[in-house]
């Protein structure tokens, strides 16, 4: 009778990444990447999803003229990484990481 192996099930994480300037998530994602790649567990990604654009119209001087209006447009970038086979030396890794200010980080558990 042939003994089955039992493999030990490591958590997904679903990281995604946001903010307004697009240069300073490209380079927090790549430095993710390297640091989960140099630990040795696999990456999926960097996904760039849609940016979400807001749009809003303000009067300039709210008594005097109404159609004298400024556009502004706010820009959200955003990317996702899934990272698989992530182990403790991965996770300890990514702790210690330092991201710039102007991005926001959401992270996921999800269930294999």
């Amino acid at each position: 009778m042939a003994e089955k192996k039992q493999t030990v099930a490591h958590p997904k994480f679903r990281i995604r990444l946001m903010g307004f300037d697009h240069c300073l998530i490209d380079e927090s994602t790549k430095s993710i990447v390297n640091t989960v790649k140099r630990t040795g567990a696999k990456v999926c990604g960097p996904v760039p999803l849609p940016v979400r654009r807001r749009r809003y119209d303000l009067l300039r001087s709210p008594h005097k003229d109404k159609s004298s209006r400024e556009q502004i447009e706010i820009r959200e970038h955003c990317r996702l990484l899934d990272i698989i086979d992530l182990s403790n030396k991965a996770t300890s890794a990514l702790t210690n990481l330092d991201l710039p200010a102007g991005v926001h980080v959401d992270i996921k558990v999800l269930s294999t």
